[in-house]
């Protein structure tokens, strides 16, 4: 694989839960001023702090360039709700939304809402597969022309091109049109993590960036292609996914030279592979891994969120800009256009309607 391929970076900005938005606000500037693609605010119910999605919505005039990937449960919520709420994201961020996909596997998750017990983990992913399968046809089933505005008429719409999606899946339906316009991205941008069997198989359907937990680049490289044969094997074009590995990176200690290889980390590394070093260091890993074509570039947890993002913005990622690896400025506007993703087309705009106008 060529090594002159877009790098590709994002960070998360979570950590112990905090209760205003303005230090979440003031990390993704901070990831910005990096020209990182996005940022991820992590999120489920059963940890404390304000819902990740609002948080977004809040740092989203705040920032101008930056992508906004919250994490949103798929589990006892509602697909038609959730659409909704991610498209709303993508209109008030002008087109930087995406959304982190994400299960709720725990009894005590499932009390909080009373509607059902905890479900194996393969019953979860066909879920969350299926609720960004609707997700997707709702943003769909208004035509990129379908608002009219047209004050003399007093037509808002053209209801010839607002479309029913009539989506069934197990365990719920969804009949459609969204009640929000189709988004400025036309779909924001669908974030997986695949380090369990069945959340890889729902991101090589339906998502366009894949997190991934490797050790080496040589695994790394093998869970890429392994993703990218079972999209290609799903009808996509295996062209319009994005891998990212994703680590847990500790750089307390700039002078220090990493742990061999990788590892697993501490409690507060979740589910990550963990890296400890400096700046320096991470950006020769960083390098040396995309180089030989094991990921299309990396997602970043900070142990520490403020310091080692400002050890992430200002040494490893001004070192890959110094040497041409990452990119100094954002070409376009969308996170589609930081990713090299295109506009996907809308699913119906050649759908005929029988329905009037208004």
């Amino acid at each position: 694989m060529s090594a002159i391929r877009p790098l590709h970076l994002a960070a998360e900005i979570g950590g112990p839960p905090r209760y205003d938005a303005g230090s979440h606000v003031a990390l993704a500037r901070l990831a910005e001023e990096g020209t990182l693609d996005f940022v991820t605010l992590s999120d489920s119910f059963a940890r404390p702090g304000p819902d990740a999605l609002a948080v977004m919505a809040r740092a989203a005039p705040a920032t101008a360039r930056i992508g906004l990937v919250p994490t949103v449960t798929t589990t006892h919520t509602e697909p038609f709700h959730v659409s909704s709420a991610v498209a709303t994201l993508d209109w008030v961020s002008k087109g930087r939304a995406g959304w982190h996909v994400d299960v709720s596997a725990t009894e005590a998750e499932a009390r909080l809402f009373g509607r059902r017990p905890a479900a194996p983990a393969a019953a979860l992913w066909q879920e969350a597969g299926e609720a960004a399968d609707a997700g997707a046809r709702l943003w769909d089933s208004w035509e990129d022309d379908a608002e009219i505005r047209d004050v003399a008429t007093g037509r808002f719409i053209d209801r010839d091109k607002l479309h029913y999606v009539d989506f069934k899946g197990s365990t719920f339906s969804v009949r459609g049109p969204a009640i929000v316009p189709r988004p400025p991205q036309g779909r924001p941008v669908t974030v997986i993590d695949g380090t369990t069997g069945p959340a890889r198989e729902a991101a090589a359907q339906h998502a366009d960036v894949v997190h991934i937990r490797a050790t080496t680049p040589e695994q790394a490289a093998s869970l890429r292609d392994e993703l990218l044969r079972s999209a290609a094997a799903h009808g996509r074009d295996p062209a319009g996914l994005r891998v990212l590995v994703a680590l847990t990176v500790d750089l307390g200690d700039a002078e220090a030279a990493p742990e061999p290889g990788l590892r697993s980390g501490p409690q507060l590394a979740g589910r990550g592979t963990y890296f400890r070093g400096g700046p320096v260091d991470l950006a020769e890993l960083i390098t040396r891994w995309h180089g030989g074509g094991a990921a299309d570039g990396f997602h970043l947890t900070p142990i520490a969120p403020r310091r080692d993002l400002e050890r992430i913005v200002n040494g490893t990622v001004a070192l890959l800009q110094h040497r041409s690896l990452f990119r100094t400025f954002y070409p376009g506007g969308t996170l589609r256009e930081h990713l090299g993703l295109a506009r996907p087309a809308g699913r119906y705009t050649r759908v005929s309607s029988s329905e009037g106008t208004s």
